[in-house]
C-alpha cells in the first residue's frame, strides 16, 4: 500500500474540473481523491452566474441526511473548498461511479442549488492477496492440462487502476491463465504443463504477482506452496455457481441466512469439505459468519440498509488436500422503517412584525429520513391552528410562510410544533417546536359590521331622503380608532356616484341627492371607505347594494291599432267568418315591469256587443257567434288597455272592421279618386283662410276661455277635430309578454281632414324628445268615436302618433 505522498504525486495529472450547469441550477465538478484539505475544487459562484456577494445570502455548504461535510465556500471568493479528504474507496468501495452530493444554500429568500463531486480514482492501491502464502495439494496422478483456480488479488481502485494481469515466475511444472468472473474480477489459473513426479519432487514453491493497470503500475505478490500428493482428482462442487437471499435489516445476530452446498465424489479425507469466505473485506466479513462444517451462513453483526444496501460475497469449498471451488452470494438487504424523520431549523427570523404580509417567508425547515422508498417520503405539517403553513420548497425544505397578517393585540407569542411522519409501516414521527415572538405595529384598519350592504328604495324617492346607514369600527386608540366615512368613485347610470348620493363623514348615514327612474336602471352598486387617523392610515371599503323597486308610473301604450294612410285602417272581416275565429290584436306594452306591467285588455263599447269578444292577457279578438246577413256592415269596438298596478293606468283604442266579402266595397271605403281629394283640399284651404282672418281674435279668448274655466276637463282645441297626440314611449319596453324589448325611434303627427272619404296626408311633423307625456294627452270619451266614426259623410280632422316598431 503507497502511502499519502506517492498517492498525491499523481493528482496533478488528474485534477480535472468539469463544471456542468443544469435547469435546475446544479453543479457539477469531477476532481481525483485524496485531494489536500483547503485545495480549490472550482469556483461556484462564477460557475452558477452569482453577481451578488455570497455573505449577503447567507450562503453555507449542507448535506442531505446528516453526511460528512467535505466541501466549504469561501465567501469572500466564491470558491468551493475541500473540506475533508476524500477516499474514493472508502465512499463507494467498488461503485464505477463515486459522487458525493452537497447542497449550497442561500438564505433570504431561500435557493437550493445541488452540487455533485465525482470522485476518480487514483492509482493509490496495490493489488493485495488474502493470504501471503497459499498451499496446494496436487495428487502426482494429475494429467497435463489440469488446472487449478488460485485465489484472486483485490484491489480497492476500480477500472483500469484494479487488477488487470497476473504473472508467473518460469518453472518447469506450470504455466499461468488468466481467467475473468461474471462480475469482472480476473483471476489465475495454474495450468499444469509437464506432469508431476512425487519421488522427483514433493514440494515446489510458485511467485504469482498480480499487475494494476495503473500509471505506474502497481503489483502484488503471493507464494504457492505446492505439495505433491497422491491420488486426489475430484474438487468439491457446489450446487450453485451463485446464491441469492434476501434479508431484512436490523435481523438479530445468529439469524440464519442460507446454506451452501458443494459435493465431493472423493472418499476420506479427500472428500471432507470446509467452507469459507474468499477475500471478505473486515466490513463486510464481520457482518456475517459462515460455518465451515455445515455451509450455514447467519447473521454475526448489525446489518444496516442505510450502510449497506445488498452484500455480493465469494465463498470457497475446498476438500482436505486443498482442491476447492468458488461461488457468489449476494444477499439483498430490505428497508426496514426503522429511522425516524428528523427536523432540522435552518433559519427563523425571530421576531417578526406583525403586518406581515400572507406569504411572507419567516423560517426554513429541513426535514431528512434515511429510509428508503415508502419508508423515506415524509408528510410535515403544523399541528396546532396557527397562522402559519409549511410550503414544500426544494426537495426535502419547507418554507415556514405566514397565512395571513397577525395582530398582536391578539396573540403576542407563538408556539408552532412542527410534526413529521413517513409513509412506512408502522410510520415514524418527530416533532419540533418553534417560538416565534410578534413585533408590535399599526395594523388595525377600521372594520364595518357587514360584509356588504343592501337597500331597498321606490323609485322616484325625494332628493335627501336616507337611503341607508354603514357602521366600521377600529380597535385601535384614540387617533388610530377615530373613523371617517367617504364615497370611493364609480358611476351610476354611467354618471359619477356623487351626482346621486353622499354620506356623513362622521355617522356614515347616506343620503340621496337624485331621484331613481326604474325603468332607466334597477340597481347598482357602490362602495363606502372607511379610514382611521392613524400615521399612516389604513382603511377598509364595504360594497352597497340598491336595489329599485318599480312604482306604477307608466300608462300602456297602444302600438296596434294605428292610423295607416289617408285615412283609419279598417279589418276585413268576411262573412263567412264563424265564431270563435280571430280577427284582430290589440297591441300594447307599458314601461314598468312586473304586475305594473300586468296588462288586461276589455272591451267597453261596441256596435254590436254579442258579436266580438277579445282576450283577457292576449288581445286577441274573436267572433262569439257565426256572422250573419242582418250585421251592421261597419263595426267599432272601443278597447280598454288597463296594467295591474295598485293604482290601475289605462289607455283606450277603437278598432273598425269591415264586414262584407266583396273587396270592391272595402276599396271604394278605404280609397278615394285624387281629383275630389284635390278639389276638396282647395276648398277646405280658402274656407282655413278666412276663418282664421274672421275669427282670430275668437279663438284667442276661446283659448284663454277654455283653460281658465274648464283646465281639468280635456276639450278639443278645433271643432270638428280629434287630437290624439303622440305618447310618451320610454327608451325600451321590457318585460311585454316575454317578447323582448321594443325599441321607439320616431314620433310623427299625421293630420287629416274633416272629409271621410277623400282624407289626404295634409303634412307630416316629426316629434323630438320634448313630445307630450303620455299623462297630458287630450282625449276622446268612447261616445265621442262612436259619434265621429259613426257619421261617415263627417269625419273630422284627426292628429295621431305613429311609432314605428324597431
Amino acid at each position: 500500500m503507497p502511502n499519502n505522498r506517492d498517492a498525491m504525486d499523481y493528482r496533478g495529472l488528474y485534477l480535472i474540473v468539469l463544471v456542468v450547469h443544469s435547469v435546475y441550477g446544479d453543479v457539477s465538478y469531477s476532481i481525483p481523491e485524496e485531494m489536500k484539505r483547503g485545495s480549490v475544487i472550482g469556483n461556484i459562484a462564477k460557475d452558477l452566474g452569482f453577481t451578488f456577494r455570497l455573505s449577503d445570502r447567507k450562503a453555507r455548504i449542507d448535506t442531505e441526511d446528516d453526511n460528512d461535510r467535505y466541501c466549504s465556500i469561501d465567501l469572500t471568493t466564491g470558491d468551493l473548498i475541500v473540506a475533508k479528504r476524500m477516499d474514493r474507496e472508502s465512499l463507494c468501495a467498488k461503485k464505477p461511479s463515486c459522487v458525493v452530493q452537497q447542497e449550497l444554500i442561500l438564505e433570504n429568500p431561500l435557493e437550493l442549488h445541488r452540487i455533485s463531486v465525482r470522485v476518480n480514482d487514483i492509482n493509490d492501491n496495490a493489488p493485495q492477496f488474502k493470504e501471503d502464502l497459499q498451499k496446494i495439494e496436487i495428487g502426482e496422478q494429475a494429467v497435463k492440462g489440469a488446472r487449478f483456480p488460485l485465489d484472486e488479488a483485490h484491489d480497492a481502485d476500480i477500472a483500469e487502476n484494479a487488477v488487470q494481469s497476473y504473472t508467473l515466475e518460469p518453472n518447469e511444472h506450470f504455466t499461468l491463465q488468466v481467467k475473468t468472473k461474471g462480475n469482472g474480477r480476473k483471476y489465475g489459473e495454474l495450468v499444469l504443463h509437464n506432469e508431476l513426479d512425487r519421488e522427483d519432487k514433493q514440494e515446489m514453491t510458485l511467485l504469482i504477482s498480480a499487475v494494476d493497470g495503473g500509471s505506474p503500475q502497481r503489483s502484488g505478490t503471493v507464494a504457492i506452496h505446492v505439495t505433491v500428493l497422491d491420488a486426489n482428482d475430484n474438487a468439491p462442487v457446489f450446487s450453485q455457481a451463485v446464491y441469492q437471499a434476501s434479508l431484512p435489516e436490523n435481523s438479530p445476530v445468529d439469524t440464519l441466512v442460507m446454506t451452501v452446498r458443494a459435493s465431493d465424489s472423493d472418499e476420506g479425507i479427500n472428500g471432507e469439505i470446509v467452507y469459507g469466505f474468499d477475500h471478505v473485506s473486515d466490513e463486510k466479513g464481520n457482518a456475517f459468519s459462515l460455518n465451515p462444517t455445515t455451509g450455514e451462513i447467519r447473521v454475526a453483526g448489525s446489518i444496516d440498509y442505510e450502510k449497506e444496501s445488498s452484500y455480493e460475497l465469494q465463498i470457497s469449498a475446498k476438500d482436505g488436500l486443498g482442491l476447492g471451488s468458488y461461488a457468489s452470494l449476494i444477499i439483498d438487504i430490505v428497508d426496514v422503517n426503522d429511522n425516524a424523520p428528523v427536523i432540522h431549523q435552518k433559519s427563523l427570523s425571530n421576531p417578526i412584525p406583525e403586518d406581515v404580509l400572507a406569504g411572507t417567508e419567516v423560517g426554513i425547515i429541513n426535514v431528512q429520513d434515511r429510509d428508503s422508498q415508502n419508508n423515506r417520503q415524509v408528510r410535515c405539517f403544523i399541528q396546532e391552528n396557527v397562522p402559519f403553513k409549511l410550503i414544500p420548497s426544494i426537495k426535502n425544505y419547507y418554507s415556514l410562510v405566514t397565512t395571513s397578517t397577525l395582530d398582536r393585540e391578539l396573540v403576542s407569542d407563538y408556539n408552532i410544533t412542527i410534526r413529521a411522519t413517513d409513509e412506512g409501516t408502522p410510520p415514524l414521527s418527530s416533532s419540533k417546536t418553534i417560538h416565534l415572538t410578534v413585533a408590535d405595529v399599526n395594523d388595525n384598519p377600521p372594520m364595518f359590521d357587514e360584509p356588504s350592504y343592501s337597500a331597498y328604495v321606490t323609485e322616484n324617492i325625494k332628493p335627501g331622503s336616507t337611503l341607508c346607514s354603514v357602521t366600521a369600527g377600529d380597535p385601535d386608540w384614540r387617533q388610530n380608532g377615530t373613523v371617517v366615512y367617504s364615497l370611493l368613485p364609480g358611476e351610476v347610470n354611467s354618471s359619477p356616484v356623487s351626482l346621486y348620493l353622499s354620506v356623513n363623514r362622521d355617522t356614515g348615514v347616506i343620503h340621496t341627492l337624485k331621484s331613481f327612474d326604474y325603468e332607466l336602471f334597477r340597481s347598482f352598486k357602490f362602495q363606502v371607505m372607511a379610514r382611521d387617523n392613524g400615521s399612516p392610515p389604513l382603511s377598509s371599503n364595504v360594497t352597497v347594494s340598491v336595489f329599485i323597486t318599480d312604482v306604477n308610473d307608466n300608462t300602456p301604450q297602444i302600438l296596434y291599432p294605428t292610423p295607416e294612410g289617408d285615412a283609419f285602417k279598417s279589418e276585413l272581416v268576411p262573412m263567412v267568418t264563424h265564431g270563435g275565429s280571430l280577427v284582430s290584436k290589440v297591441i300594447a306594452v307599458d314601461g314598468d315591469s312586473g304586475q305594473n306591467a300586468w296588462l288586461s285588455y276589455h272591451i267597453i263599447k261596441s256596435t254590436d256587443p254579442g258579436l266580438f269578444s277579445i282576450g283577457l292577457h292576449s288581445g286577441e279578438i274573436r267572433t262569439q257567434r257565426d256572422i250573419s246577413e242582418t250585421d251592421s256592415m261597419k263595426q267599432n269596438l272601443v278597447v280598454s288597455v288597463k296594467d295591474n298596478g295598485p293604482s290601475p293606468l289605462s289607455a283606450t283604442c277603437v278598432v273598425y272592421f269591415l264586414i262584407s266579402d266583396n273587396l270592391a266595397e272595402v276599396a271604394e271605403f278605404n280609397h278615394h279618386p285624387h281629383e275630389d281629394s284635390d278639389s276638396k283640399v282647395t276648398f277646405y284651404l280658402i274656407i282655413a283662410l278666412v276663418c282664421i282672418s274672421t275669427f282670430f281674435l275668437t279663438f284667442i279668448v276661446l283659448m284663454l276661455s277654455v283653460r281658465f274655466c274648464r283646465s281639468r276637463k280635456p276639450r278639443l282645441l278645433f271643432d270638428g277635430a280629434v287630437a290624439i297626440p303622440s305618447a310618451y314611449l320610454p327608451p325600451n319596453y321590457a318585460e311585454v309578454d316575454g317578447m323582448g324589448t321594443l325599441r321607439s325611434a320616431y314620433n310623427y303627427d299625421a293630420y287629416l281632414t274633416t272629409g271621410s272619404r277623400t282624407s289626404d296626408f295634409k303634412f307630416v311633423e316629426s316629434y323630438n324628445g320634448n313630445t307630450m307625456p303620455a299623462d297630458q294627452t287630450l282625449r276622446k270619451s268612447p261616445t265621442d268615436f262612436a259619434e265621429i266614426f259613426g257619421d261617415s259623410e263627417g269625419t273630422p280632422e284627426v292628429s295621431m302618433t305613429v311609432t314605428p316598431l324597431i
